[in-house]
């Protein structure tokens, strides 16, 4: 029988972890909890197995995006931030710490339900093709290596820290290169989600974390184009 998939959530009120533990366990799912950002660090120090992590932004000491900045130093299992917060600017902190999709409360059951589902079948496929093989196929872009056996990509040989989220953003581009793609197609193809208007953002700070850890100068990228009017584009060699 195959092994429930394990879901941490962490917030400080006792109220939401107990719902989201009801909702989650119905559809499932194994699940953690902790009360503040050191407990949650600790679960995920313990557990390596942890396959998707349910943050709150605004807790007491530790907030979500310090534990975020934390559990990103070990573990690329997707986060799913929850915040009292729908401002642009609020969503654009949480990705570029390391977030790879947000709840704003208050939320419907089935919201929740569609970007557990979403987060943990991308989770499970990065998980799947890392562990494919151990043959050398390699993507080279400028001085960026892109090991598709291992999902590890290096920049002037040094390793590239990026998320699951990065990383599939990264490869949609790679795999229709020489052709612009715009916010609507990426977000699509990435999140398998409707776009909305909010999406757009969503995909230009995806873009500008990529640029930041690939380019030499991100504010004059060449890796990662923008083709005014169209999207963003990977060059054909």
């Amino acid at each position: 029988m195959e092994a429930a998939q394990q879901i941490l959530i962490v917030d400080d009120d006792t109220d939401i972890r107990e719902v989201l533990r009801i909702h989650l366990e119905n559809k499932g799912y194994s699940v953690w909890d902790a009360a503040n950002g050191t407990e949650a660090l600790t679960t995920v120090s313990k557990n390596q197995d942890i396959d998707l992590i349910i943050l709150d932004i605004m807790m007491p000491g530790l907030s979500g995006i310090d534990v975020c900045k934390e559990i990103r130093k070990t573990s690329s299992a997707p986060i799913l931030f929850l915040t009292a917060k729908s401002k642009e600017s609020d969503k654009t902190v949480a990705y570029e710490n390391g977030g790879d999709d947000y709840l704003v409360k208050p939320f419907s059951q089935s919201e929740l339900l569609m970007k557990v589902h979403s987060l943990l079948r991308r989770y499970v496929i990065y998980k799947g093709k890392s562990q494919l093989g151990t043959s050398n196929t390699e993507i080279r872009i400028q001085d960026t290596i892109i090991n598709t056996a291992t999902r590890v990509v290096y920049r002037e040989n040094q390793k590239i820290d990026l998320t699951d989220t990065e990383y599939q953003v990264l490869m949609y581009l790679v795999k229709n290169r020489g052709s612009a793609k715009d916010a609507r197609a990426i977000y699509e193809g990435v999140w398998n989600d409707k776009f909305l208007p909010s999406s757009t953002n969503t995909i230009m700070v995806h873009i500008l974390k990529l640029r930041k850890k690939l380019e030499l100068d991100s504010n004059n990228p060449t890796i990662i184009r923008t083709i005014w009017g169209k999207g963003y584009q990977i060059d054909e060699n």
